[in-house]
């Protein structure tokens, strides 16, 4: 059986273990995560999957700004390498997504592969610029409210590391 959970600190250690297995040993040195540096993420959609308290997927939101407006950061995402293939990212993504939607979040923005994640409602959203060196084609959005994105273009920031509420 699955257990759904907000991540925890205590959590913390084990989680940043399962994205190193999940990701190449560059990983922090990407562009989305200046965006999270000194930046706390938005706890309650920051989800840990287990089965039998064993950790098998994660998935963590922060936030951003685009030309001042607020916006959600989704990642990064992992599932154990051991337990792909069985749709816990998918879990992750729609439990997420709908409590961020919940939540009064508007927009949220990924830097990712567009055939997996357009099953998700994403898609690439021009005129929105990570840091270098992202490559746009990666760069995609998804509105959790509709026409939320209209007219958002410019650069992403960092967000103040204490946002207000969505």
């Amino acid at each position: 059986m699955y257990q759904l959970d907000e991540e925890t600190d205590a959590d913390w250690w084990e989680v940043e273990a399962l994205y190193d297995l999940c990701f190449a040993p560059g990983r922090t040195a990407l562009s989305s995560y200046r965006l999270r540096d000194g930046v706390s993420p938005v706890r309650p959609l920051c989800l840990t999957l287990r089965q039998d308290g064993i950790l098998a997927a994660v998935i963590r939101y922060w936030p951003i700004l685009v030309s001042g407006a607020r916006c959600l950061l989704l990642g990064p995402v992992a599932v154990h390498p051991t337990r792909q293939g069985e749709g816990l990212g998918g879990i992750l993504m729609h439990e997420s997504l709908n409590e961020a939607r919940r939540l009064g979040w508007e927009r949220v923005l990924l830097v990712g592969d567009e055939p997996y994640y357009r099953r998700f409602g994403f898609w690439k959203i021009d005129g929105v610029d990570m840091p270098p060196p992202t490559n746009p084609d990666r760069v995609l959005a998804l509105e959790l409210v509709p026409g939320a994105w209209e007219g958002i273009t410019g650069p992403v920031e960092k967000s103040p590391s204490d946002p207000p509420a969505a």
